[in-house]
Parts: structure tokens; sequence; C-alpha cells
């Protein structure tokens, strides 16, 4: 069985919004000049669908980071559970910047909850999944425990 988990817009809030209006402003323009359009439009998918995720295969015990480009191309290597992997969680909290041409700073703060995969020497592996609150993280990291083996810290 597939788990499949979305993490994060590549390119952040700011710039996903920009890229879909260059989409939607490709579209308009491509019946003016092909050209500009289609570049508009590759551009602005890129940038608005581009994100990153998960997929965990419990039957082959791996685990695998996206990177899905365009919102539909995965990129992204298989990694073997092995026994002494843990799962643990970690509150996130991250902060999107963009700047405007007057130079001033638009701040968008992003507070969550992640599942945190973790090595025999409790190094950090990767990102397994995101919450809102840590009940939901907590319950989804027991979840992936059951399905995958993988222990708790």
């Amino acid at each position: 069985m597939l788990i499949r988990n979305k993490l994060d817009k590549s390119f952040g809030p700011a710039g996903s919004m920009a890229g879909s209006i260059l989409f939607f402003a490709g579209l308009i323009v491509v019946f003016t000049s092909l050209l500009s359009g289609s570049f508009l439009i590759l551009l602005g998918a890129f940038t608005g669908f581009s994100s990153t995720g998960t997929i965990i295969d419990t039957e082959k015990r791996r685990i695998r980071f996206l990177n899905n480009f365009f919102g539909i191309i995965p990129a992204g290597k298989w990694l073997p559970i092995e026994d002494s992997m843990k799962l643990g969680l970690k509150e996130s909290n991250l902060t999107w910047t963009s700047y405007s041409k007057g130079n001033r700073a638009l701040d968008i703060k992003n507070g969550d909850y992640r599942v945190v995969l973790y090595d025999e020497e409790n190094h950090e592996i990767m990102e397994v999944s995101k919450s809102d609150t840590p009940e939901s993280a907590s319950a989804r990291m027991e979840k992936i425990s059951d399905k995958t083996g993988i222990a708790l810290i």
C-alpha cells in the first residue's frame, strides 16, 4: 500500500501565487503571441504548481522524498527502510519572505508539526508528513509506524 503525503509548495505561498498568475496570464497571451504565451505558461506552471512530498511503500518497506515538478512530474530516490530507523515529531516554524519593488519585506509565517525520519544515530533523514496540531501529527506518526514497522522515539 502506498501512503502519499504532501508537504510544501516549492516556492512558498507568494511564489506559488505569482506562478499561478503567470500561468493564467500566459493562457490569455497565447492567443496573441504563441512564443510569449508558451513561455509564461511554462514558467507559471513550474513556479505555481511545483511542490514537495513523500511516498511510503509499506509492502516493499521503502520511502521516497519527492519534488513534484509542474505538480505532476515526480522526481526522487527510493530509500529502503531499515530496522534501525526511527520516527519522531518536530515543530516547524517556516517563514517565507518576499520583497516588493520598494524593498519592503512580506513575511508569511507557517507553523506546523512534522513527522521526521531519523537514522540510528538520531540524525534527521527526511520529513515524512505534516499536520496542524501535535495530536494529529502523533496519530499520523503512530499510523505510519504500525504500517511500516519503524520504531518511535
